[in-house]
């Protein structure tokens, strides 16, 4: 079913299905980023975002975490479950893949064969939580063949919310999400889309820098409520990025209606809004 842009208000380019926030379901994890986020997130699955996000007249991208190098277990729900409900679904939900770059020629594989036989629409890699430098050549092979398949890949940037306020972080390493070294991946890969999810404190100034810089970076917005943006931010959006920024709120984390409540009171242009709501994710997913 092809997807009447017509009939959609918003396109979520950043939310988590069941399990797929903090691994495996765990409890206290979860419970120490409800905290971290201040609000009341629960585990959730495809189905029910579909209702949820249709209600809204939103699509919404949605992902898993593969980590399984540094955590020793696969993804719950796995890439292939993910695409198969999202199929049915095909007017609200865009299922992004998600490969360990540690997993090397296999990951190269498993890739293609979500792209082409599971309609996979793009790549989501989580430096922190998967424990590898982004700019690091055992990812390359990986880059490479999205940029061959034509997906974007998003990558988290910044601050994360997985392991905040447990002992040590959770074994989390913020390093790694340093936007600066997704700098070395837009050069080397220049017809490759690349999403920096996030504002991302502390090196806003960074990802934004490589934005202007490189035709092919764009900014997703999730993850945090729109009045916590910096202001350099907000006037980067307004002017030079705003065809390069996009809505994302970290669903089940942050709510679509509590993000776009605080967006509603961003100083924003009239004219920019509905680019960064709608109009810049469709054209860089291809709608």
């Amino acid at each position: 079913m092809p997807i009447d842009l017509d009939a959609v208000d918003a396109i979520d380019i950043h939310t988590h299905v069941h399990g797929s926030v903090c691994g495996p379901v765990d409890a206290e994890r979860l419970e120490a980023m409800n905290q971290y986020f201040g609000g009341n997130s629960v585990v959730t699955n495809v189905h029910e975002m579909a209702a949820y996000y249709g209600e809204r007249r939103m699509l919404a991208v949605v992902f898993t975490v593969d980590e399984y190098s540094a955590s020793g277990r696969d993804p719950v729900p796995g890439n292939e479950e993910i695409a198969e409900l999202a199929a049915e679904h095909p007017d609200v939900i865009i299922p992004f893949a998600s490969v360990d770059p540690y997993r090397r020629k296999a990951g190269v594989r498993i890739l293609h064969r979500l792209v082409t036989d599971f309609g996979m629409r793009g790549l989501k890699l989580h430096p922190s939580s998967q424990e590898f430098w982004p700019n690091d050549r055992l990812a390359y092979p990986l880059y490479g063949a999205a940029e061959e398949l034509g997906i974007p890949v998003l990558f988290h940037t910044g601050h994360t919310g997985v392991g905040a306020g447990e002992p040590g972080g959770g074994g989390i390493r913020l390093k790694y999400s340093n936007p600066m070294l997704v700098d070395d991946v837009a050069v080397d890969f220049p017809d490759l889309t690349i999403i920096l999810a996030h504002p991302s404190f502390p090196w806003q100034d960074e990802a934004l820098s490589v934005a202007r810089h490189k035709p092919n970076v764009h900014i997703d917005l999730s993850g945090w409520s729109p009045k916590y943006f910096p202001p350099s931010l907000v006037q980067h959006a307004n002017s030079i990025l705003q065809d390069k920024v996009l809505f994302g709120s970290d669903y089940p984390l942050i709510t679509p209606d509590r993000w776009l409540s605080d967006f509603e009171k961003l100083d924003i242009k009239p004219e920019v809004r509905p680019k960064i709501l709608k109009d810049n994710a469709a054209r860089l997913l291809g709608l």
